[in-house]
């Protein structure tokens, strides 16, 4: 590998051990055996390699994490709590990647081109969430799908995932998440 991939690599562990906020050069430096001034000259800047690690570890989850939105089960019910209860243990083991991506959604309230880059992948990550819901391709997904279904999705993914960080023994399961979401639906049927 060269000093850039050395970087990443270095970058990625720093997040996986201290996080997105308490990395520092020196960390990422000492992590890649890079020295600091190679961060600049190939990213610019600590938050752009940062970024870019980030990024890469989350572009991953989300590879193998499309064939865990299909659950098992009899139901449409069951198997959307299977797949609920997947994610929940995901979260679990993987819980430096959530924890530096909500470090990183923290960060970008003062960076504003982190918060673009964030914001576009959350638009991605809704129409991807909604064609696989659906079972449809991607560009087949009519944009009221992706404005309800798919943000919809994202909330609750967002949400079991804070739940899962801030108190795992009570997060809920994927059997509650989808008893939930039909009493919710009862009362707007009201």
């Amino acid at each position: 590998m060269g000093n850039r991939e050395d970087l990443l690599a270095g970058a990625r562990r720093c997040l996986e051990e201290k996080g997105y906020l308490r990395t520092t050069v020196r960390d990422i430096a000492t992590a890649s055996q890079v020295s600091m001034a190679a961060i600049g000259y190939h990213f610019g800047s600590r938050e752009a390699l940062l970024n870019l690690a980030l990024f890469a570890a989350m572009d991953e989850w989300a590879a193998t994490a499309s064939a865990r939105l299909a659950g098992e089960g009899d139901t449409t019910e069951a198997r959307y709590a299977d797949m609920w209860d997947r994610k929940i243990r995901d979260f679990g083991e993987t819980r430096w990647l959530w924890t530096a991506s909500v470090e990183a959604f923290v960060h970008a309230q003062s960076s504003p081109a982190l918060l673009a880059t964030l914001a576009e992948n959350q638009r991605q990550a809704r129409r991807m969430v909604a064609a696989q819901l659906r079972g449809v391709p991607e560009d087949a997904v009519p944009e009221e799908d992706v404005r309800s279904l798919g943000s919809v999705h994202i909330a609750l993914l967002s949400g079991v995932m804070v739940q899962t960080l801030t108190d795992p023994e009570q997060a809920p399961t994927g059997r509650e998440l989808a008893q939930g979401l039909r009493a919710m639906a009862e009362l707007l049927e009201r």
